[in-house]
């Protein structure tokens, strides 16, 4: 079943998934915050993404940049001649939007290929009209460069201009020296690491697909300078994001796909781009894109700095510039797809034999925000609330658990379903007269949230019976 935007937005800011930003000021455009489950959310894929690409490789490292950087790198890199989307104006209400966006809205391919005269003419031939009002009358394309710049000094107007980092990967490349320097990797091998980036969208929207401030997970994967070496890495990196996605973090297979950049698409130094895009409710979006770069970034950054980067074969003594691989996801879109892949409402049947309908977030078992939820079915009774905060104590080390001692066990449980909470552990009576009696033998009931079935487990037995979590 397919949900609308809307929901997923409501939903999310009802069980504190997200929030926007500065919301009693009335929010600030397209700003958001991530709520208690929101934090934990994004908490587990970057322990998954961590953990899978950096933690479990002996060809990887990890890295975690400065934000600010000298602006020379961005000087290198192209982002501060080129770095620019197509602003157009409507002529009648003013509204402000990107001119490739509009083509892309409107059934044109290749926007990005397409010159600024192009995307113009396109524009005009084919009546694009404004979707704030209608009116089909635009003004040039001018260059809108997206990085943020702000000043580095004490006197206000008499720093240096420096930029918040548009992008993660140019903090891998300028530290690629200090990896080969201080560490054994060898070629291949790969550095990835992930942080935060600024770009100053003229059109951000759709709720978390499009921000202004949002995070990355990015490798660059360094290769030997053999094209045919490069794209044959490029087809594996292919197919370990594919498996990272579906596996780890429990992204439906159907809802994704592969997009290849056309020649026309392609930056002059890129041997091939593929676009991994997922079907969002408002249609298909790019979610990760894997780009074979070859010697591009450090060639750049070696003739800007005046340093040496080339890498030293330790058996050949042949020296040379690595070509890279591209990996790059988008940390936060990546958790927005994760909150719509798992939104589900469904229908069950109450203890009176009703028809309810519960909505239930199917999460990865890896990502999930709380993994145990523990219920003293009555809050005024003391053992009861002595046993549920012990067991939460113990459990808590180890997995993200809530106690939660308060309202009808039955709300509890929805509220639980609603951000995908596999176990609810409940303390109840007879949890309390096994602890009066023998209390090395006390019991709870485990409720599963898939098929709501109930059964008494010892506490002693709960880490063996559910610690595959």
């Amino acid at each position: 079943m397919h949900f609308n935007l809307e929901t997923i937005v409501a939903w999310a800011k009802r069980r504190g998934f997200a929030y926007p930003g500065s919301d009693i000021y009335g929010g600030l455009a397209n700003a958001w915050d991530l709520g208690p489950y929101g934090a934990q959310l994004h908490k587990h894929i970057v322990d998954a993404w961590w953990r899978y690409f950096i933690q479990e490789r002996d060809d990887m490292v990890g890295l975690d940049a400065a934000i600010l950087m000298n602006p020379r790198v961005w000087e290198a890199s192209g982002h501060i001649a080129s770095f620019s989307d197509p602003l157009v104006d409507c002529k009648k209400c003013k509204a402000r939007e990107r001119a490739d966006k509009l083509i892309e809205d409107n059934g044109g391919d290749t926007p990005e290929a397409r010159t600024f005269e192009e995307q113009y003419r396109y524009l005009v031939e084919h009546h694009v009209t404004c979707p704030e009002c209608g009116a089909s009358d635009w003004t040039e394309p001018k260059h809108f460069n997206l990085m943020f710049k702000t000043q580095q000094g004490v006197i206000d107007g008499e720093g240096k201009d420096i930029y918040l980092r548009p992008e993660t990967a140019q903090g891998i490349f300028v530290n690629f020296k200090n990896i080969l320097d201080t560490t054994r990797v060898r070629i291949p091998f790969g550095i990835g690491q992930i942080g935060k980036s600024f770009r100053n969208e003229i059109t951000p929207g759709n709720f978390m697909f499009r921000v202004r401030e949002f995070e990355q997970m990015e490798i660059e994967y360094f290769v030997e300078n053999d094209i045919t070496v490069g794209l044959q890495w490029l087809q594996t990196w292919k197919e370990i994001s594919e498996q990272w996605r579906i596996e780890q973090i429990g992204i439906k297979k159907e809802k994704l796909r592969f997009r290849e950049h056309d020649p026309k698409e392609l930056a002059f130094y890129s041997k091939g781009t593929w676009d991994v895009e997922y079907e969002f409710p408002r249609g298909w979006g790019e979610l990760q894109g894997i780009a074979y770069r070859t010697d591009y970034d450090l060639k750049q950054h070696q003739e800007f700095s005046g340093k040496d980067l080339q890498y030293t074969d330790p058996m050949t003594g042949k020296r040379y510039l690595p070509h890279c691989i591209e990996p790059s996801w988008g940390l936060t879109r990546a958790i927005l797809t994760a909150m719509i892949d798992a939104y589900d409402e469904e229908e069950y049947l109450n203890q009176k034999g009703e028809k309810e309908t519960r909505v239930v977030a199917r999460f990865h078992p890896n990502i999930a925000p709380v993994k145990y939820a523990i219920l003293p079915l009555v809050k005024k009774d003391e053992v009861q609330v002595q046993l549920g905060k012990e067991l939460f104590h113990k459990l808590s080390k180890l997995y993200s658990c809530e106690y939660d001692d308060n309202g009808a066990i039955g709300k509890r449980y929805r509220r639980q379903d609603e951000i995908w909470t596999p176990f609810c552990i409940t303390i109840d009576q007879q949890s309390v007269e096994e602890y009066h009696a023998t209390p090395e033998s006390v019991t709870v009931t485990v409720r599963e949230r898939d098929s709501m079935e109930q059964k008494r487990v010892l506490i002693s037995d709960l880490f063996l019976s559910l610690g595959y979590l």
